[in-house]
């Protein structure tokens, strides 16, 4: 499908601006550490009172170390503004796939007759979760490869989603007496965390 290829095509192209960013943050650190060593920092003056270059620190490499650091605050100033730029796109993208299979969300068979064990209590306006379409009360049967056999913690769920950013995660749900199959994509937005909902263990009980 079109929509997917631009999907997957906006993914990579965000996931290789991160990179690139990742880059860069190194490259800066490593500079600061060079002006560490010199025990200065970008405004501290290089020469003497007499306006003579110090001679207790290699002037030379700081200019130019001082230089790269400018550049390379431009460069991710720049980088922070496409990344910013992508994640729009991609979350239209997503939303535009989202209405789509929402349109043919289909309510499946539970033929493991798995028992729900995590419960949605909360889930944000135009966050990853809702455009996937989980709702307030769905209750989950399968979140991933995690479902109620192999639950220890919510870790395991927070652990599954930081592996899968940008990746299809599917989902099981039982929303009153259907079974709704949802695809959720785990995301940086404008909210915290990459998800957008609040998600509480079922006890046996309640069951």
């Amino acid at each position: 499908m079109v929509v997917d290829m631009e999907l997957q095509e906006a993914k990579d192209y965000v996931l290789q601006l991160m990179k690139d960013k990742d880059k860069i943050e190194s490259d800066l650190k490593a500079l600061k550490e060079i002006l560490d060593i010199n025990h200065v920092g970008m405004d501290d003056p290089l020469v003497d009172c007499e306006g003579y270059p110090r001679n207790d620190i290699d002037v030379y490499q700081v200019r130019h170390v001082r230089h790269k650091i400018i550049c390379l605050r431009n460069d991710h100033k720049t980088l922070m503004k496409k990344i910013e730029e992508g994640l729009h796109k991609l979350h239209a993208l997503a939303g535009n796939q989202a209405e789509n299979s929402l349109a043919t969300t289909a309510i499946v068979q539970d033929n493991a007759q798995l028992d729900p064990f995590l419960k949605v209590n909360l889930v944000s306006p135009g966050s990853p979760a809702e455009i996937a379409g989980i709702q307030v009360d769905d209750l989950i049967l399968e979140f991933g490869s995690i479902d109620c056999r192999n639950f220890k913690s919510l870790k395991d769920i927070g652990t599954l989603v930081q592996n899968s950013r940008y990746k299809t995660v599917n989902i099981k749900i039982k929303r009153g007496s259907n079974i709704v199959a949802l695809t959720l994509i785990p995301r940086p937005w404008i909210g915290n965390g990459l998800l957008g909902c609040n998600i509480i263990p079922i006890e046996s009980v309640e069951r």
